[in-house]
């Protein structure tokens, strides 16, 4: 076995056919063979979209996954250790939200060369967010199963926050997660209509006006919705207080 001071770093020492340990880890060979080569092409930006698209998909199989096993730590009662992988989850909806931004430097008129070979290719069918949409409910079953469980009604819970910190904090997880979603669908939307207009058909049939409706969809209403008794309770107090 060689020792520190022989060791030939230069060298991989892990299993694989690439030149470094680097590209046999990451295994870039048959990641950066995965798009399109320029004699595919119908338009140069075919890279450009795909990888845009393709990392999507890689930061949302981060975010599933973590979501996923959050729900379970949740159903253990393990919130802090929960918390941490939401805050990921969270982070990689806003990866993916921003760099959508890039398909809006095509040219709309030379991106419909592209849309012409996506067949019926659409975002609804994108795994990453299929699979995201299916962890949601769980999550939200095992934070209103741990909340009853201590007692509390959801709005009892924002009120006395202070006194139940990892439910409140995982309430406010939750929530941040939604509103990534909200937020990337709101985004997709205007980088949708910006590309190919408002008032067209997308690649698989579906009106792009029907993106627009989607943009107000939320997985937990009710951490929304809560917000509305909150303030009525205090206006309901206040007007208590005067009337004494």
């Amino acid at each position: 076995m060689a020792t520190h001071e022989t060791e030939d770093y230069s060298q991989p020492v892990l299993a694989g056919d690439a030149p470094s340990d680097y590209e046999r880890y990451l295994r870039t060979d048959e990641l950066l063979v995965l798009q399109k080569t320029p004699d595919e092409w119908v338009h140069r930006d075919e890279l450009l979209f795909q990888v845009t698209h393709q990392s999507s998909e890689l930061w949302l199989k981060l975010a599933w996954n973590e979501a996923g096993e959050a729900a379970r730590l949740v159903e253990q009662g393990n919130i802090p250790a929960a918390l941490r992988l939401l805050q990921r989850a969270a982070m990689c909806l806003r990866f993916v939200t921003d760099q959508l931004d890039m398909l809006e430097r095509m040219d709309p008129w030379e991106y419909q060369e592209i849309r012409k070979v996506l067949g019926h290719g659409s975002g609804f069918d994108s795994p990453g967010w299929n699979e995201l949409r299916r962890v949601f409910p769980r999550l939200g079953q095992a934070f209103h199963e741990t909340r009853r469980a201590a007692g509390l009604s959801l709005e009892e819970l924002y009120v006395r926050g202070r006194e139940h910190e990892d439910l409140y904090q995982l309430a406010e997880a939750l929530l941040e997660l939604d509103e990534r979603a909200q937020l990337w669908r709101m985004r997709h939307y205007q980088v949708v209509a910006r590309s190919i207009g408002d008032k067209v058909v997308g690649t698989q049939g579906t009106p792009v006006e029907l993106l627009g409706r989607l943009v107000t969809k939320t997985s937990f209403p009710e951490l929304w919705e809560v917000r509305n008794a909150l303030t009525a309770r205090s206006k309901a107090e206040e007007a208590g207080e005067g009337g004494d």
